[in-house]
C-alpha cells in the first residue's frame, strides 16, 4: 500500500532501523558519492548486504534519492528569502501545485500558526525576489497575503543523529 505525506504515521520507518542501518544512512549522509565498497568496509557488512540494505530502505521509501548539494551563491543564487503566506483555507492543493511550478522555489511547507506555508526561495538577485513574491506566489489563487524574510547568513545543523550508539559495530551489527 503506498503512503503519502498526510497518510504516513511520524517515526514508523525509523522504529526498524537497527544499528547497521543507522551506519548506512549516516555515510550516505556525510557523503552521498561514496562507493558501496567503501560504505561497506565503514559499515563492517559485505557489499552484498550494503546493496541489499540500501535497495530495501529505497524500496520502503526512508531514502527517497541522491543528491547534490550546491553552494546557492556560488551558484549564482545570491538572494535567499523565505516568504509566510497566509491563504484561503481551501486553497492548500491548487497553491501547492502552483508553488511546485515556480522558479527559484527550493521548499515549501504546511505549517500551523499564524501563517499556513513557509516558502523558501532562492535568487538570483532581489529582482528576481520581488517577482517571485509579488508576481508568481500573490498571483496564486487562494493566497490572501505575504510577508518575506531576507535570509543573510545561513548554516547546516546536524540534523537527526543517525550514528547507531556505539557507532556501526554496537548492538546487532553483523559481519
Amino acid at each position: 500500500m503506498e503512503e503519502t505525506a498526510g497518510t504516513r504515521t511520524a517515526g514508523r520507518f525509523a522504529d526498524h532501523l537497527d544499528p547497521i542501518d543507522r551506519a548506512i544512512l549516516a555515510e550516505l549522509r556525510r557523503d552521498g558519492r561514496i562507493s558501496v565498497r567503501a560504505l561497506a568496509d565503514k559499515a563492517h557488512i559485505s557489499r552484498a548486504n550494503a546493496y541489499t540494505r540500501i535497495a530495501r530502505m529505497t524500496d520502503e521509501g526512508l531514502i527517497t534519492g541522491f543528491t547534490v548539494q550546491l553552494d546557492p551563491a556560488r551558484a549564482g543564487l545570491g538572494t535567499t528569502a523565505y516568504v509566510t503566506v497566509t491563504i484561503d483555507q481551501t486553497a492548500w492543493r491548487t497553491v501547492s501545485a502552483r508553488l511546485r511550478e515556480i522558479p527559484f522555489v527550493e521548499h515549501f511547507a504546511l505549517m500551523g500558526g499564524d501563517y499556513d506555508v513557509l516558502v523558501l526561495v532562492r535568487a538570483p538577485d532581489n529582482a528576481a525576489l520581488r517577482h517571485v513574491v509579488l508576481e508568481s506566489i500573490q498571483g496564486i489563487p487562494g493566497v490572501r497575503g505575504s510577508r518575506t524574510w531576507l535570509v543573510f547568513e545561513e548554516a547546516r545543523g546536524q540534523g537527526a543523529p543517525w550514528d547507531p550508539p556505539g557507532g556501526p559495530e554496537g548492538p546487532g551489527a553483523e559481519r
